[in-house]
């Protein structure tokens, strides 16, 4: 146990002497943080819109204003012609373009159907979607504003048919904000980043400089040398994660839902899978440059990619849901995000417990034992 404590004092003063290490350690991961908490955000708002309005009258003005008072909406500019509005979407100055017929306040009047042509940016298929659903949406309130007027001017007494109207509820994101959902995610993928990279980088350092070979003939076991090294970097992993919740809570104002020791408990788990990447890496690489690639191109990008933290996994085809089973950073995702705006507890979560803690022990024994094999 001695000389286990002593390896962990040593990589910690190792760390202590190299001051741009410490800082990334400490100071990145708030910075990294703030920068992606603000920079990731998929709600669709102040669509850019151009408009060709061949009517030009008071009704389809008014039919404009709904849509402009609308906060999804930004009018950009008043066209005469389809050239004009074909250059504001084609530069990408627009993404919405509407045109309005010249017959659209006479159809109105005289009780016909009016069609409204919407021409979508779809380069951007997400947001194409989103902002057709906010078109129709107003739209449909705009129709039923006129047949209700309509009514009430013709002083007919008629008894509306039932009808069902929704009470949206949302709970645990009430403004129904893509940021509170993602920066929990940017929780784990920076806590894999620290601790895998680092991990690592650490034993192909010691490799590179050919401490390790010195190392190998004291009488240190491999499982304490190992121990030794993973230990320190599972401690700034932990210290990470307190210091980006911190910064979360103070900067996002996203205080976690549950329980702290239980969001540790979880961390723990995942860190057995990361410093284990982190391991094999180093047992694979001669020089820090190879660990470096490979650690990030061939281990953190595909985790990434396939975890859920951007793309839904339902989303995917079947043979990629597959793949996604065995990485650790998906059921870490669930876990984390359950935890910070659910507030689940165990009883929730117990399977993506099971599979961390299942994938954790097996990745890091068989690395373990192929160092082993290096070493000896």
């Amino acid at each position: 146990m001695k000389t286990i404590l002593h390896i962990i004092i040593k990589e910690l003063l190792q760390l202590k002497r190299d001051p741009k290490m410490f800082a990334i350690i400490l100071i990145a991961p708030v910075i990294q943080l703030t920068f992606l908490g603000y920079a990731v955000n998929m709600d669709v708002e102040k669509v850019a819109t151009v408009v060709f309005n061949q009517d030009k009258t008071i009704v389809s003005r008014d039919f404009l204003n709904n849509l402009s008072g609308n906060r999804y909406f930004e009018f950009v500019d008043y066209v005469d012609n389809y050239t004009d509005l074909q250059n504001h979407v084609d530069n990408g100055t627009a993404s919405l373009a509407l045109v309005i017929s010249n017959n659209f306040e006479e159809s109105l009047l005289n009780n016909k159907p009016i069609s409204i042509q919407a021409i979508f940016d779809g380069s951007d298929g997400n947001k194409a979607s989103i902002t057709a659903g906010y078109l129709q949406k107003i739209v449909g309130e705009y129709s039923i504003k006129i047949i209700k007027s309509r009514i009430q001017k013709s002083g007919k007494n008629i008894i509306p048919i039932g009808q069902v109207t929704p009470e949206i509820r949302a709970w645990y994101n009430p403004e129904l904000s893509t940021r509170v959902y993602m920066i929990p995610g940017i929780v784990g993928l920076l806590l894999s980043i620290i601790t895998l990279i680092l991990t690592s980088l650490a034993i192909v350092k010691e490799r590179e400089i050919g401490t390790l070979e010195q190392i190998i003939v004291t009488p240190i076991k491999p499982i304490q040398l190992i121990l030794g090294k993973l230990i320190p970097f599972a401690i700034l992993g932990f210290v990470a994660v307190i210091i980006v919740l911190l910064a979360m809570t103070f900067i996002f104002g996203i205080t976690p839902r549950g329980s702290i020791l239980f969001l540790f408990l979880s961390t723990f788990l995942y860190i057995l899978s990361t410093l284990g990447l982190g391991l094999f890496v180093s047992t694979v690489s001669k020089t820090q440059q190879q660990a470096m690639m490979l650690a990030i191109f061939v281990v953190l990008m595909p985790m990434i990619f396939l975890s859920g933290f951007a793309f839904p996994i339902e989303n995917m085809p079947k043979i990629i849901q597959a793949i996604t089973y065995i990485i650790p950073l998906r059921y870490f995702m669930t876990i984390i995000r359950g935890i910070i705006l659910k507030g689940v507890g165990f009883y929730e979560v117990w399977f993506e417990l099971l599979m961390l803690f299942l994938i954790g022990v097996t990745v890091l024994t068989l690395s373990s034992l192929r160092f082993k094999k290096r070493m000896d």
